[in-house]
């Protein structure tokens, strides 16, 4: 388990999720996750490592503009963080890892709605992430009703 506080916890979460929107350096992502180890695991048995993150992360800066993070109810306890989270931006450039497969832009502002729960390393890096969304909101706002 981590030597780190519940509240150093919590700031190096929400200071890696802005990195990965920004589309930080490798290196700076480093910092908050452990890359070699790191495993999400998201809606419809979606599994993938750092890497396969790191490319999903790579298609929404390239389809999105104007993205944000924000979260809201943080829950901690012994190195695992849950919380909601919210990510925005608007559909300008096709998006071609969208849970309906590659999507042409339709220009609107998108907001992915998510319960995360996370786990920390000894070393207070993210190792592991489980993810939960509400896809047929996803998919209608990206102009994907029904597929």
């Amino acid at each position: 388990m981590t030597t780190l506080s519940k509240n150093e916890l919590i700031a190096r979460l929400i200071k890696a999720g802005e990195l990965e929107v920004a589309g930080a350096s490798d290196a700076e992502l480093a910092e908050y996750f452990d890359t070699d180890n790191f495993r999400f695991h998201g809606p419809d048995g979606f599994e993938t490592n750092f890497a396969g993150l790191n490319a999903y992360f790579a298609s929404i800066r390239y389809a999105f503009d104007d993205r944000s993070i924000r979260r809201g109810i943080i829950i901690a306890d012994r190195g695992l963080i849950a919380c909601q989270t919210w990510i925005e931006g608007t559909f300008v450039r096709d998006f071609t890892m969208s849970p309906a497969g590659p999507l042409p832009a339709n220009g609107a502002r998108v907001i992915w709605d998510l319960m995360n729960i996370f786990r920390f390393n000894d070393e207070g890096k993210l190792i592991e992430e489980f993810v939960r969304t509400d896809y047929r909101s996803f998919l209608r706002q990206l102009g994907a009703e029904g597929r």
